[in-house]
C-alpha cells in the first residue's frame, strides 16, 4: 500500500510502500506514535496524518504520515468514545443518549497522545448535557476546544405524539348514519306513492260499471 511521510529537517516528503498486514498490526497496537523504517534506515517516529479508504471495502488505500520529534508538543485530533450509557439514569427513564462531539483537538507530546478518549456518561440524568469541561484530560494532554461550548453528549426524552382526535370521526359517522336513515325513508315512501294511482284507477273503473 502506498504512503507519504511529511516533515523532517529538510521539510520534504518521502514516498514509501508498506504491506497491509504490517500496517494493520501497527495500527491495532493502539499507539499514536509509529516507528517507520525506509530503505533500511533508522526508525523515524511518525503519527498518522490522514487515511484514504476504499469506498466499498473500507480498506486503507493510501496513508499520510507526519514525522515528529518526541520532545516537542504537537497538535492533533483524537476520537471520543462513550461508555456507561446503559447505566445512565436518563437512559433507564427512556431517554436517548446522543453522541455529539466525536473528535477533540488536543496538544501533547507525541508519546502522550492517546489512541482515543473514553468518556463516562453513566451519571447523566434525563435532559442532561455534558460539556467538555466535565471531562478530565489524560495526563500530558491539553484540550484545545472550548470547554463550555463543546458538547460531548446529551440525553433527550422522546416526545409522545398526541393521539388522533375522535370527535371528527364520530361526527362523520353521525352524518353518514343520518344520510342513510334519510335514504331509507325515501325508499319507504316510494311504494305508497306508486299505490295511489292504482287505487285511483280502480275507482274510475268501478264508476263506469254503475252507469
Amino acid at each position: 500500500m502506498p504512503g507519504v511521510v511529511y516533515g523532517g529537517g529538510n521539510g520534504e516528503c518521502t514516498a514509501f510502500k508498506v504491506g497491509w498486514r504490517d500496517l494493520r498490526t501497527a495500527l491495532v497496537a493502539g499507539s499514536a506514535v509509529l516507528d517507520l523504517e525506509i530503505d533500511g534506515g533508522g526508525a523515524l517516529p511518525v503519527i498518522v496524518k490522514d487515511q484514504q479508504r476504499h469506498p466499498v471495502r473500507d480498506q486503507i488505500v493510501h496513508l499520510d504520515l507526519l514525522q515528529v520529534r518526541l520532545d516537542e508538543k504537537i497538535q492533533s485530533t483524537v476520537a471520543v468514545d462513550l461508555e456507561g450509557g446503559e447505566e445512565a439514569p436518563g437512559a433507564k427513564e427512556g431517554g436517548v443518549i446522543e453522541h455529539v462531539t466525536r473528535e477533540l483537538n488536543i496538544e501533547a507530546l507525541p508519546t502522550d497522545i492517546p489512541d482515543r478518549i473514553v468518556v463516562d456518561v453513566s451519571g447523566l440524568e434525563a435532559a442532561a448535557t455534558m460539556h467538555l469541561s466535565a471531562v478530565p484530560a489524560p495526563p500530558g494532554v491539553i484540550f484545545l476546544d472550548d470547554p463550555e461550548e463543546t458538547i460531548i453528549a446529551t440525553v433527550t426524552i422522546p416526545t409522545e405524539e398526541p393521539e388522533p382526535e375522535v370527535e371528527e370521526e364520530t361526527e362523520l359517522v353521525g352524518e353518514e348514519a343520518e344520510a342513510a336513515a334519510e335514504g331509507e325513508e325515501v325508499e319507504g315512501e316510494a311504494p305508497a306513492a306508486e299505490a295511489a294511482p292504482e287505487e285511483a284507477g280502480g275507482e274510475a273503473e268501478g264508476g263506469g260499471a254503475e252507469s
